[in-house]
């Protein structure tokens, strides 16, 4: 039986809003959000949130802004009502955390919702309160700016109260909505009361350098570790600008909940941004460990729409390709600095006000490579680059002296130095002068530890190296540098015998012939044969085994989504870490100290050599206060 046919009609104003209040308000944290997003907008400097109940008993949201006159706080909670743009140019161009003119009319359809109000440019005026419910409008006491009540939310649909957690989850979500805000404001001051108990406080950092007040603010905010365990960015590429701090590979965690992006000031959650930073740690991060960091991206307003979600939690980029690019590169730069190169422990970097300069240490300077075989030949390969691996055991790059043959047995122990450098080996009592400068920041190599461990002494104390960890970094780094030297142009191609032929979607096939230069200087040749299909005619050297429709799926993907693809350059990375881990030095090959003391050197000059090809640490530090700790002493 066909169903019933029901006329079309308008929606009434009040089921209106409460549609846009299941986009807009999910949960208390979500009207703590719109309404800060407003004081900030007014431009307050302290703001003040009083909850109850987890927030949906109570929501108080108090500033000290510009405050709204008698005769616009009517207006106020009208739907689509807004003193932030006036029309398409403004609304191209927004800089305002809001702009929709709808979080007022969609909370109060949901909740009873109190304005109250007093204006900072007229002193002789006083405040005035307005019921939204009831519409009544009458004087009231207060200092300049705004106070925004809301009582009971979601008191008018019940069935939404039930998807809500416990008071003290809600808690946690309003205090991590409050505390993104705090993180981009450091010039402004926050403070959390629950219950009528002061829970969280951001004190306003206005008597600071600006670089050195988000750096309080984010110490406040994120703990003091967060930022003596991170790398400063600072970087500009044109229009685009990126500041902030980026987590060292040793402190990544499990989850996502350390990732603060910001795009002119708003907090969002953008794939393109998160995508860029996470490819920047592939070479450095350890299985599924995340990066943690806080970045502030500066572009013009007109280069990103933040009209695309209710919640403006979401941006889109005129051009995402190149908002990715600088976005990875900044990143990849600042980590490429080992903190061997600055330092035995990581420091708090501050970087000056203006500096954009960003800490990258120069690679040592490869010598003249032969030319890459068109097709990979790993035992050729390894031979061009100094790399050749001999049946009985694997020798060590050439720019360090020949590693003397593991001890017979294979037998793990702390290997003494031998006679004739006894002086030069020996342990300084304490109080002796600490290593000198001309012996690096990773000091000076004292013995090896059963095979497997350097064991160092520096001005901080005791460092710690796994040698088989550090060398396949230093390895796995010059070969990366050989590689893009010989492909500096394009990356080599190997035409196929056969072309690889597969099934495509309209999207592949437009992207494929929109990005035909790209696929050809990423060493693929895919074309179009027909408005369904997809040849791929030629794949890149170094992988010219692999699935090439896979790959080419891949690379398109990437394409499509982020306007350039990193998929080959894993894929070509993967194969130098397995060159670069058999090329490493084993465990149990005895050192001098002589070629302890290089491997220390080249770590030193070496990108990225605080982790090995997997993510794992190379070195360690202990210092002199957590060893007298050990042995009691000064107790």
């Amino acid at each position: 039986m066909p169903p019933t046919r029901r006329a079309i009609r308008p929606l009434p104003d009040e089921l209106i809003s409460q549609i846009a209040a299941g986009e807009v308000v999910e949960r208390p944290a979500s009207v703590v959000r719109e309404l800060v997003d407003n004081a900030l907008d007014a431009g307050a400097r302290q703001i003040t949130v009083r909850l109850a109940g987890g927030g949906v008993r109570l929501i108080a949201v108090e500033d000290d802004g510009c405050g709204i006159p008698r005769d616009e706080l009517p207006v106020a909670l009208q739907r689509h009502a807004t003193s932030k743009i006036r029309d398409l140019t403004e609304l191209e161009s927004v800089l305002t955390m809001g702009f929709r003119g709808e979080a007022l009319a969609a909370i109060a359809s949901v909740a009873e919702v109190t304005l109250l109000s007093r204006p900072a440019d007229d002193p002789d005026s006083h405040a005035w309160s307005l019921q939204a419910r009831s519409g009544e409008l009458r004087p009231a006491a207060r200092l300049p700016g705004t106070t925004v009540e809301v009582r009971e939310l979601f008191y008018t649909t019940p069935a939404r109260r039930k998807f809500l957690k416990s008071d003290a989850t809600e808690l946690a979500h309003c205090i991590e909505a409050v505390r993104r805000h705090a993180l981009a404001r450091p010039d402004v001051g926050f403070a959390i009361w629950h219950d009528g108990r002061l829970v969280q406080q951001w004190r306003a950092c206005t008597d600071l350098d600006p670089t050195l007040a988000w750096q309080r603010r984010i110490a406040d905010a994120l703990g003091g570790d967060f930022v003596a365990e991170s790398l400063t960015v600072d970087v500009s590429a044109g229009p685009l600008r990126l500041q902030g701090l980026v987590g060292l590979p040793d402190v990544a965690r499990a989850r996502t909940d350390r990732q603060f992006a910001y795009v002119n000031g708003r907090f969002v959650r953008d794939k393109v941004i998160a995508h860029a930073v996470r490819s920047a740690y592939e070479d450095v991060l350890h299985g599924q460990r995340q990066p943690a960091y806080v970045l502030f991206l500066t572009i013009d307003p007109r280069a990103v729409d933040v009209n695309v979600h209710p919640t403006k939690i979401e941006v889109r980029f005129r051009d995402g390709g190149a908002v990715h690019h600088a976005v990875q590169r900044a990143v990849e730069a600042a980590l490429a600095a080992p903190r061997s190169a600055g330092g035995g422990t990581p420091p708090a970097r501050v970087a000056p006000a203006g500096d954009t300069r960003t800490m990258v240490r120069t690679p040592p300077a490869p010598r003249p490579q032969p030319t890459l075989p068109s097709a990979l030949d790993t035992t050729r390969y390894q031979r061009s680059v100094g790399l050749e691996l001999s049946a009985r055991e694997p020798s060590i790059q050439p720019w360090l002296a020949d590693w003397p043959d593991p001890p017979i047995g294979g037998a793990r122990h702390l290997s003494p130095p031998a006679a004739d450098e006894d002086a030069a080996a020996a342990i300084p009592a304490r109080g002796a002068e600490p290593p000198t400068g001309h012996d690096g920041l990773l000091g000076r190599a004292l013995a090896q530890l059963h095979g497997v461990y350097v064991l160092a002494e520096n001005a901080q104390g005791l460092v710690l190296v796994d040698m088989h960890a550090a060398h396949e970094r230093i390895v796995y780094e010059r070969l990366k540098v050989q590689f893009d030297r010989l492909s500096e142009a394009s990356i080599p191609s190997q035409p196929l015998l056969i072309p690889a032929t597969f099934a495509a979607t309209p999207l592949e096939v437009a992207t494929a012939e929109r990005c035909s230069d790209v696929l050809q200087r990423l060493g693929l040749e895919v074309v179009p044969i027909s408005p369904q299909t997809l040849a791929v005619r030629a794949v890149p050297a170094l992988l010219a085994q692999a699935d090439a429709v896979a790959l080419a799926r891949a690379v398109l993907a990437e394409l499509d989504q982020h306007g350039g693809s990193r998929v080959l350059e894993r894929a070509r990375n993967k194969l130098l870490a397995t060159l670069a881990c058999h090329g490493a030095v084993r465990a149990n090959r005895r050192l001098t100290l002589d070629e302890m003391n290089a491997l220390l050197r080249q770590m030193e000059a070496t990108e990225r050599s605080d982790q090995c090809n997997h993510g794992r640490p190379t070195w360690r530090q202990i210092s002199l206060r957590e060893l007298d700790a050990l042995f009691l002493r000064g107790r």
